[in-house]
């Protein structure tokens, strides 16, 4: 007898990206418009890093580019309460969302608070493209080719004093734009921290596009945080203001359920959500689980941050 078993998520045969087109680089990276020497170099030079670091964890990511989520999965089911709690609201309820002009308020222990556009820090020539896996305390994951900049390159423009220890990232809080805002699911705006030495570490990201496309809207638009060894919550979307302290920042999901939601947010399979376990995830466009890896698979680069933490109380 045969048992049919729906996935969580079913996606479409037709939202599957082929297997040949998978195993034929230049095919695959010119059907997903992201074709073009910037992203050639940043691959060869991530799968080279790769080779020589292991593990599959190079800062470009190219060994992960047979595993990439279809963009159509990227772009449709989203964590933005902003814009919805469902994971399919996002998309359509920010479709007019405006994002320019936009700017990004730095205040705080720093040499240089103002006032700042995204321009000011990187030019689109300077953009750099990076594949990173993605785990959802929810325990589903994706594989997404960003676009952006380091965030070590937003932190030094700035220059942090030396008090400086944290930074914290304050999302839009617009109603009238963001219908999620009326309710309270969070306590508004939506407020993220991290340490300073975390900031600066080179996985950390700002990202500006993804798929070789502006950022939609849904993805966190025009700049939105990411921090591939950590839970997706981490990451930030819609930046409007970047603070320095010497405090640790008191977070949206940390103020809404502290026993949940940690500061630190590093993925450890070791440490249960209370309602589930966190040892293996779904990613999406699977049917197959697989065993969650400890820092999401970035732990040769960033195990050393937290030597001496105990991980299962700071989680």
């Amino acid at each position: 007898m045969l048992i049919r078993i729906t996935p969580e998520h079913p996606i479409p045969s037709s939202e599957i990206t082929p297997e040949g087109v998978y195993q034929d680089r230049r095919s695959f990276l010119k059907d997903a418009g992201i074709l073009g020497v910037g992203l050639a170099a940043t691959l060869a030079a991530g799968k080279q890093a790769g080779a020589q670091g292991g593990q599959g964890t190079s800062i470009g990511g190219a060994e992960l580019k047979g595993e990439l989520t279809p963009e159509e999965d990227v772009t449709s089911y989203n964590n933005f309460y902003e814009f919805g709690t469902g994971k399919d609201d996002p998309k359509p309820n920010a479709k007019n969302f405006k994002t320019k002009p936009w700017t990004i308020k730095v205040e705080g222990m720093v040499a240089k608070p103002a006032t700042y556009s995204v321009e000011d820090f990187v030019s689109p020539s300077k953009l750099e493209d990076r594949i990173y896996r993605h785990r959802c305390v929810e325990a589903w994951s994706m594989v997404v080719p960003w676009q952006g900049f380091p965030m070590a390159d937003f932190i030094k423009k700035v220059q942090p004093t030396a008090s400086a220890k944290y930074v914290e990232f304050t999302t839009l809080n617009d109603p009238k734009q963001m219908p999620g805002l009326r309710f309270p699911v969070l306590e508004w705006p939506y407020v993220e921290g991290l340490r300073l030495d975390e900031a600066m570490h080179p996985l950390a990201f700002f990202v500006t596009g993804v798929y070789g496309k502006t950022l939609p809207n849904q993805n966190g638009a025009p700049l939105r945080i990411v921090m591939p060894w950590k839970y997706g919550f981490k990451g930030g979307k819609s930046i409007v203001k970047v603070r320095f302290t010497d405090k640790e920042p008191r977070t949206a999901w940390n103020i809404a359920a502290p026993d949940e939601y940690g500061f630190y947010a590093n993925v450890n399979p070791e440490v249960d959500h209370p309602r589930w376990t966190q040892a293996r995830e779904r990613r999406i466009g699977e049917l197959r689980r697989r065993e969650t890896l400890m820092f999401n698979g970035y732990g040769s680069q960033v195990a050393s941050l937290y030597s001496g933490l105990d991980l299962k109380k700071n989680y």
